[in-house]
């Protein structure tokens, strides 16, 4: 069936909802990422980048750490298109190998400092990284794998190499080490934006293992030039030219490396670094270093709110907080604007778009709940998810979107590519598999995330990849998983089990969470697991998690008498 593009699509009527100033396009300048922060660090050398742990950190110091860091890489023979993990928490170290790894031409891909030994050895493993870069603290996690990982370099953050032994084939370096007194030659690799893949950034997209999106320089590139309009508003009403942000977003999260980290950079804002969230933390670090912007997920603002001290905190140096990553509620919105006089603005996007697709900003329309329209260069349309058909404003469907920062696929995975792309009049648009509904201005609400995709704090779980650990239980005989909704959460995961006849009764609810715990990140284990004597499945066998999620949900509806 020929599909063809919405007259509300061709039109862009959500331009008309832009405020004076904000162009529908911007140019994306052909450069790749390291081009692109080079640039910012010859224009503000001698500003301070970052302030982590008490120390500031210049952006002369910071591309003289980059370049030497790449240097190095290059010496120990890291070529293009090889792939560098980084294992690390917020760090300036992380941004060094990051941008310095790029810088040769080699991919990256950041694991989740969370992560534990399997989820490890899957990544590792999946992206064929050669080469690691890891925090000391982090090195058990990574231990019991050597002998069936294909890494050739260990580069050690916050230690020596004592005790980093592993097989001949793999040899282990002091990140410290890589580092003189003379200014680091440039290796000579020539990039191509549009086609040579900076990051690897996993994702489960809306079903299955995680995958990797691939995205290109171009991708990155595009999505910080695409959000800098919203920045240049921020020095027109606000008088803040060069932003101080509080970044304690996971720089392994697309959301933290692009519109934190990249972006911050790309500004010559100054990013103060915080290696994990803490209420009290977050709040003395605002009042302290007069932090201008905020970037965070649901649940850190619920957490705040909830802060016993919040009242007592300034934060009038805060012009405003930004919410990614999950839906957050309205109630929430209202009630830390009313507490602390600070505006919260919401988000749209995800991976496989570098990430943002949408945003409000402190300086459109507002409307609580929305997500605002499309950033510039950035197409929407609503689509039935079975037939792929077209619906027209105001009724729910698919989100997909359309932009250059919408990735080159998915890593190694040509069927799931192909899935997830549609192709409508030679534009290629993002299937996002989450369920959404436009209004009269063109402002995109997202009615639900996708059906089998958990948010848990703002982390994408899977819900397969937690049934195959408890699948590994020799007492588990059936298993699904589901998200259900939770106030502080956003979601919590609830396992279903159906236990083999003669581990009834005996295995204790406690001792499975536990040994998922054990084998997962401590954002995916399930919070509470209800033993059943059958799971619903559909004719073909296959488990219906749907049905599971409506009777938790029915649970919840007010009673009729």
């Amino acid at each position: 069936m020929k599909l063809n593009l919405p007259e509300y699509t061709k039109t862009r009527y959500w331009c008309k909802s832009y405020p004076k100033g904000l162009p529908s396009d911007v140019p994306i300048p052909q450069v790749s990422l390291p081009e692109l922060i080079e640039e910012a660090i010859g224009e503000h050398g001698g500003r301070v980048a970052m302030l982590y742990d008490g120390k500031e950190i210049t952006y002369a110091a910071l591309g003289n750490q980059i370049g030497y860091f790449a240097s190095a890489l290059y010496a120990l023979g890291v070529t293009k298109g090889q792939t560098v993990a980084l294992f690390l928490p917020n760090c300036p170290q992380f941004a060094i190998a990051y941008y310095g790894s790029l810088k040769i031409g080699a991919t990256v891909t950041a694991l989740s400092p969370l992560f534990m030994t399997p989820e490890v050895d899957f990544q590792l493993k999946d992206s064929r990284a050669g080469t690691l870069v890891i925090h000391a603290e982090l090195w058990p996690r990574v231990e019991p794998l050597l002998k069936s990982l294909p890494l050739r370099h260990v580069i050690v953050v916050a230690g020596d190499t004592d005790g980093f032994s592993g097989p001949s084939s793999m040899a282990t370096h002091v990140f410290d080490d890589f580092f003189g007194s003379e200014t680091a030659p440039t290796p000579p690799v020539a990039i191509d934006p549009g086609t040579d893949v900076a990051a690897l950034q996993y994702t489960g997209g809306t079903t299955g293992r995680p995958k990797a999106a691939m995205l290109t320089h171009q991708n990155i590139v595009a999505n910080i030039v695409q959000n800098r309009p919203y920045w240049d508003f921020m020095e027109r009403k606000d008088g803040v030219r060069r932003p101080v942000v509080i970044s304690v977003l996971p720089w392994y999260h697309i959301y933290g490396q692009t519109v934190d980290l990249s972006t911050a950079l790309c500004l010559g804002g100054t990013l103060v670094v915080l290696p994990h969230f803490e209420a009290g933390l977050v709040l003395r670090t605002i009042q302290e270093t007069g932090a201008h912007v905020f970037m965070g997920v649901s649940t850190m603002f619920l957490t705040l709110l909830n802060e016993p001290d919040l009242g007592e905190y300034d934060l009038t140096s805060l012009k405003w907080c930004n919410n990614g990553a999950t839906i957050i509620p309205s109630e929430t919105v209202k009630e830390f604007e009313k507490v602390t006089g600070v505006r919260i603005v919401e988000g749209y996007g995800l991976s496989e778009a570098s990430p943002v697709t949408h945003t409000t900003t402190p300086y459109l329309k507002r409307k609580i709940g929305s997500v605002g329209p499309p950033i510039p260069n950035t197409l929407q349309a609503i689509i039935d998810p079975d037939t792929c058909e077209f619906l027209p404003v105001g009724e729910p469907g698919e989100v997909i979107v359309h932009g250059p920062q919408v990735m080159k696929g998915y890593w190694g995975r040509p069927r799931e590519s192909e899935n997830v792309f549609l192709w409508v009049e030679g534009l290629k648009w993002l299937r996002t598999g989450d369920i959404g509904q436009l209004d009269e201005d063109g402002y995109l609400t997202i009615v639900d995330r996708s059906k089998e995709l958990i948010k848990y704090k703002g982390h994408s779980v899977y819900p397969s990849e937690v049934e195959e650990v408890l699948y590994q239980h020799p007492a588990v005989s059936q298993a699904a998983v589901i998200g259900i909704p939770d106030p502080m959460a956003g979601e919590n995961i609830k396992a279903f089990v159906v236990l083999r006849e003669d581990f009834d009764g005996i295995l204790k609810e406690e001792e499975l969470i536990q040994f998922v715990r054990e084998r997962l990140a401590a954002y995916k284990y399930p919070r509470t697991i209800e033993f059943r004597s059958d799971i619903p499945k559909s004719p073909v066998g296959k488990i219906l998690r749907r049905v599971l999620r409506d009777e938790e949900l029915s649970k919840n509806l007010p009673s009729n008498g």
